[in-house]
């Protein structure tokens, strides 16, 4: 590898990177870290983030991704409320894993949603005057997409696999959105895959210790 074109490229983008950039990573760094503690300010900074990265991932040609952040602001909405829902014995909901039919339900629909996601690229963007669905960007960005909306709804329902697929996202988009020249927003998901694996060590964590309190 040659490094000094690395770090060239890399000072490259910094210098580039955009104010709304940098505040989208630092509120979506936040929300993930108070996901990992299971803080419900996961919700209002995650908001913030993606809201933001509505416009970033537009103007990017990253038309899955930015679709994914209207996604993620509505179920940040869901997850808000979920997480402060209380049920009849005043108990908020509990860190749980999924049931079998949960898992298999989860893995049986990255493909489904991958054909919807993919589809609606194409017809989106059906005048292609720069050539975008001849690149690897829509297909990558698809597959990820759908790997972070199953992530999202594990999340909004404290499932600990959640922190599964986020891993699983995490990895892919690191280089996909170097490559696309968003550097603040690939090293945060470098940052977004250290505390996804803190994630699930803490929730398994603290799911033992529900339920050596329930025995």
């Amino acid at each position: 590898m040659d490094w000094n074109a690395f770090f060239e490229l890399f000072r490259q983008n910094v210098a580039g990177s955009s104010i709304w950039e940098i505040i989208a990573v630092i509120f979506g760094i936040l929300s993930v870290w108070y996901a990992q503690k299971a803080n419900i300010l996961v919700y209002p900074t995650g908001i913030i983030s993606t809201v933001i990265y509505i416009f970033i991932c537009f103007f990017a040609q990253l038309y899955a991704d930015m679709g994914i952040n209207v996604f993620y602001t509505g179920m940040s909405l869901y997850g808000w409320y979920m997480w402060t829902r209380k049920d009849e014995n005043k108990k908020v909901l509990p860190i749980r894993w999924n049931t079998k039919k949960e898992q298999l339900q989860g893995i049986l629909m990255i493909p489904v949603l991958y054909i919807i996601i993919l589809g609606l690229i194409w017809i989106f963007m059906n005048d292609d005057p720069n050539g975008y669905m001849k690149t690897y960007v829509p297909y990558v960005d698809s597959f990820t997409t759908s790997i972070f909306l199953i992530g999202m709804w594990y999340m909004a329902r404290k499932k600990i696999e959640n922190w599964i697929y986020w891993i699983a996202g995490d990895i892919i988009s690191i280089p996909l959105y170097f490559i696309k020249g968003l550097v603040f927003t690939s090293f945060q998901f470098v940052i977004f895959l250290i505390i996804a694996v803190m994630g699930l060590i803490q929730w398994k964590r603290m799911y033992d210790a529900g339920r050596s309190q329930d025995d």
